[in-house]
């Protein structure tokens, strides 16, 4: 079945992945707080993931926090060597549903050591910034990102949720090879980053991909879905596959059938007519 995830991209123009991954957001309690409900089946998803073909795994410290580094690592450790594993770090969490936004340097470097340990990995391959921290300049915020570069403990970094500005602000502190910010079929905002980081060679990595937007669109996907004989949210993803080759997606589920459904998207090709209509 991983032949089927044919569609690649390189990771800093060196690690190459299959553009259609895994977000383990889902596998945590609710308000993304506490471990996952059902610890085995969790474990039964993500290695449901990697035999389906998935070598990208996105995940971040605040996700619990922290119980879904550790559920990754019990689940799938030792890991394959081509298997990706993406995490993030700035954020505080102080219950469910709660994020406050975290740039201290003194946060980051202990975010940044706390991914190692529970990842059980030398170097994170690609660390993401979850936001810039109005209360710390953003060269000091990654001031401890950069020393974990050197040391070897981060080989890539990636930035969340930011604008063309932010992006080369922070270019000038350290080579950011991805952005991960909020784009589906429904909520297009960042149109201009999705294009910007295609220019610059950078991932990019849509943050909820399955919203398939407001009423008026729902017509026109579930025609579209009919036709291909799939389901609307994997007429969202395929859609997202189509609108550039730098885009790589994570769709999260604690269900091995919706992980099954979310896979087969990568079997569905999208005419040109088909794109125009859902990008309308």
């Amino acid at each position: 079945m991983s032949t089927l995830i044919a569609d690649t991209f390189r990771v800093g123009g060196e690690i190459e992945i299959k553009r259609l991954g895994y977000g383990g957001m889902q596998l945590t309690g609710k308000g993304v707080w506490g471990d996952a409900p059902d610890r085995e089946n969790a474990k039964k998803v993500l290695k449901a993931a990697l035999e389906t073909g998935v070598n990208f795994i996105d995940t971040a410290d605040s996700y619990g926090p922290h119980t879904n580094e550790v559920l990754i690592a019990d689940a799938l450790h030792p890991y394959p060597l081509d298997l990706l594993i993406a995490t993030k770090g700035g954020f505080d969490r102080t219950g469910p549903n709660q994020w406050v936004t975290n740039g201290d340097p003194k946060h980051i470097r202990e975010a940044i050591e706390g991914s190692l340990k529970r990842l059980k990995v030398p170097t994170i391959d690609l660390w993401q910034l979850h936001r810039f921290d109005p209360k710390f300049p953003i060269e000091e915020t990654l001031a401890p990102v950069l020393e974990a570069v050197e040391a070897g403990k981060i080989r890539y970094v990636g930035l969340s949720e930011v604008n063309v500005e932010q992006i080369t602000r922070a270019e000038k502190v350290i080579k950011i090879v991805s952005v991960q910010n909020l784009y589906n079929l429904g909520d297009r905002k960042w149109e201009e980053i999705v294009d910007y980081t295609e220019q610059q060679g950078m991932a990019f990595i849509p943050w909820y991909p399955l919203a398939s937007g407001p009423d008026k669109l729902q017509t026109k996907i579930a025609q579209i879905a009919e036709k291909h004989g799939a389901t609307t949210s994997q007429i969202a993803l395929a859609w997202l596959l189509k609108r550039a080759p730098h885009i790589l997606l994570i769709p999260g589920t604690s269900s091995l059938d919706h992980l099954k459904e979310n896979m087969g998207a990568v079997n569905i090709t999208l005419s040109d007519e088909d794109f125009a209509a859902l990008s309308k």
